[in-house]
């Protein structure tokens, strides 16, 4: 069946690496009709007078899914996140990061290989953005946490260790500090593990200084970690470092409907762009979290047929050192998805 799809390509390496990215779809017989949109500074050479354009956002709520690459955020300065933005308008309040090691990208932890999922709240905590200038030099940023949203996030997270046979789930937090909105958030996913998923899933919490430390020091202690929001961004790009980088890891936005948008996690890099340099890894296995998705809601199995047939061609190129050359390979944006394409 054709599937409709919103395809935001973003700015930078963005339309490189999701150029590249369909073009593996396209070989491994994935039945998907495009629709093309922009989001960041590419809406805005494209004509619009805003970095998320309604038309986009119209297009999601209609189609429901998108893939989408990485759009740029000025630092200090200039328009607000787009990607904050997007999951606060869309309200894709799930962030899922998967962190796997892939045999042929060695790491310094390949002989206890790594499989993580970060499960980030989305909507809430200091990326609110509600800062106000006090007075000259002084400046408050204001961090919110609501019983609705961490109740939300902790169920989402509990039913995605169910429904994928995870042991336990670890919540990172800071409530010995910030004893009420981390307080409140630990007290939500603990009142509904006891009431609902205690005797399915191990539950744990763990200050998130002392939980960074046994990341990098034994990553195999954790399986599914649960953060709020400006945590689980920070958590996600150190878990990405243990298997190769933010080249290596997928992500996903969820909402309470239907609606989800998969993405690459990395950067904009526009000091590469247009230098066929790109790593497309990480946009093409957001798009086979994408195809699996798609098959778990319209029950195609030919999704997952597809899924499996990509991941296991990009496995068997990094394996035979067919790499790009951050992961200390050779080959450019544009031969690696040709590499890909050829052991289909």
């Amino acid at each position: 069946m054709k599937h409709q799809v919103v395809l935001i390509p973003g700015d930078g390496i963005g339309p490189e690496v999701t150029d590249a990215a369909c073009m593996v779809l396209e070989a491994a017989g994935a039945d998907i009709a495009w629709n093309r949109h922009h989001a960041g500074l590419a809406a805005i050479e494209a004509g619009s007078d805003e970095v998320l354009p309604s038309e986009t956002l119209d297009a999601i709520r209609e189609h429901h899914i998108a893939l989408k690459g990485p759009c740029t955020t000025p630092i200090g300065e200039g328009f607000t996140s787009v990607n904050v933005a997007l999951r606060k308008r869309m309200n894709l309040f799930g962030a899922v990061r998967p962190v796997r090691s892939v045999d042929g990208v060695p790491t310094r932890f390949s002989d206890a290989p790594v499989d993580i999922v970060v499960v980030r709240e989305n909507t809430e905590g200091l990326y609110a953005g509600i800062e106000n200038v006090i007075s000259d030099g002084v400046v408050t940023s204001l961090k919110v946490a609501t019983r609705t949203a961490s109740v939300r996030i902790a169920r989402f997270a509990f039913e995605y260790a169910v429904a994928r046979n995870r042991g336990k789930v670890t919540v990172l937090h800071k409530a010995n500090i910030m004893k009420v909105s981390d307080g409140l958030f630990i007290q939500c996913a603990r009142e509904l593990h006891e009431a609902e998923y205690g005797d399915r899933i191990e539950y744990e919490e763990v200050i998130i200084d002392a939980g960074c430390m046994k990341l990098v020091q034994s990553p195999e202690l954790f399986d599914i970690i649960l953060c709020e929001n400006l945590y689980g961004d920070v958590v996600s790009d150190l878990c990405a470092g243990l298997v190769g980088g933010l080249g290596m890891t997928p992500g996903a936005n969820f909402g309470d409907g239907d609606d989800a948008v998969f993405e690459a996690v990395h950067g904009s890099a526009p000091d590469i762009a247009g230098k066929d340099i790109a790593n497309p890894l990480a946009i093409l296995m957001s798009a086979v979290m994408m195809l699996r998705h798609m098959a778990e809601r319209t029950s195609d199995t030919g999704c997952t047929e597809v899924a499996d047939r990509i991941r296991d061609a990009y496995n068997a190129c990094l394996l035979a050192g067919e790499k790009t050359r951050d992961l200390g390979g050779t080959l450019g944006t544009r031969a690696f998805a040709e590499a890909i394409v050829a052991r289909l």
